[in-house]
Order: C-alpha cells, then sequence, then structure tokens
C-alpha cells in the first residue's frame, strides 16, 4: 500500500505538465497550470497540504482519506467564492494558523475522531481555497484554473499521506522523533509566515 502511494506521487510529479506552461494563453492548458503552480508556489500551501496527509496518515482507518476529502472539497467551494470576488477577512492570517495547528497536530501526533479532524481541516481549508481563488488571473479559465489547485492540493496530501506511512514503519521509537522533528519545523514555519512583513 505505501509503496504504491510512493509511486503515484513520484509519478505525478514526473509527468507534471511544466512544459505546458509555455503555451500562454491557450485557454484550459493556461487556466490548469496556473491553477496548478499556485499551491506549489508557496511553502505555506505546501507545508499546510502536506501536514494534512501526515495527520491523516497518523488517524489511519477511514480519515485516511476523509480527512483529505474534507480539505479538497471545502476548498474548491472557497476558492469558487475568492474567485467571485468575497472577501474573506485574515485570510493570510488564517493560513498561517494552519500551518501552526496542523504542524503541531503531527509534531504531537494528536488523536482526534474523524470528525473532528475534518471540521480542523475544513476550518482551514476555507483560507486555502480563498486565496487561491482570489489570485486568480484573470486571462485564464475558473474551471481548469480550479482542477488545477484542487489536483495539485490532492497530489500535496498523497505525498503527506506517503510519507506519514513511511515514517510510521520507521520503528515507534524513530516515527515518535521524526513526527516531533518534522511537525515542530512546520509549527514554526508558519509562526515565521506569521511574524513576517
Amino acid at each position: 500500500m505505501m509503496r504504491s502511494i510512493l509511486r503515484v506521487c513520484i509519478a505525478a510529479l514526473v509527468f507534471m505538465p511544466v512544459s505546458a506552461s509555455a503555451h500562454v494563453g491557450i485557454g484550459g492548458t493556461h487556466g490548469f497550470v496556473h491553477g496548478f503552480a499556485h499551491p506549489l508556489s508557496g511553502v505555506d500551501h505546501v507545508l499546510a497540504m502536506v501536514a494534512v496527509g501526515m495527520f491523516a496518515a497518523h488517524l489511519g482507518g477511514r480519515a485516511l482519506w476523509l480527512v483529505p476529502l474534507t480539505f479538497v472539497s471545502i476548498m474548491a467551494v472557497a476558492g469558487l467564492a475568492g474567485m467571485a470576488g468575497v472577501r474573506l477577512p485574515f485570510a493570510e492570517i488564517g493560513i498561517g494558523l494552519s500551518i501552526i495547528v496542523l504542524g503541531m497536530a503531527v509534531a504531537l501526533q494528536v488523536s482526534v475522531p474523524t470528525l473532528a479532524a475534518m471540521a480542523a481541516v475544513g476550518f482551514f481549508a476555507i483560507f486555502h481555497g480563498h486565496v487561491h481563488g482570489a489570485e486568480m488571473p484573470a486571462s485564464v479559465s475558473g474551471l481548469t484554473y480550479g482542477l488545477g489547485f484542487v489536483f495539485a492540493t490532492a497530489l500535496l496530501h498523497g505525498i503527506g499521506i506517503g510519507l506519514g506511512l513511511a515514517i510510521a514503519r520507521a520503528g515507534k521509537a524513530y516515527s515518535r522523533r521524526i513526527l516531533q522533528i518534522s511537525g515542530s519545523a512546520m509549527a514554526l514555519a508558519g509562526v515565521a509566515f506569521l511574524v513576517s512583513p
């Protein structure tokens, strides 16, 4: 199972449509590439998405797919609101807090019911989705742009799940230490994001 997830993540990265970005202004391709690149262009988004996957891997069971699915679904709805020009105050603060909270959840190996985990990631997905939608270039298709950032987010969740499952196989003592270090580093990055001008 873990090897399959890692293979899918590696294959997705290898076959990522980077060359399509040369076709500036060509409808769907242009929009998809912009949308796909948006979550990958900021360390804040990457850390939060990977943390969601690692958190889901730690919880296991149904949370393994329900937690990332909740994030992606709510993020997509919030992205539509952002594209429509709906304002969301303190979105950047919400993103920073998401990195801190999710990083600490990974570091402390927090175990909560799946429903509580879904509610937490869903709340933070609002901020990430809104920013993705609000920053959509005017020249691209909203549908393909949205598909791009949804796909990139799911890919990052998959990488986080793969990492979480791989770390769990390192043995209880090692995995606990690795999770503490990586989760704490994520949380510190979130603090840095919040305090940076």
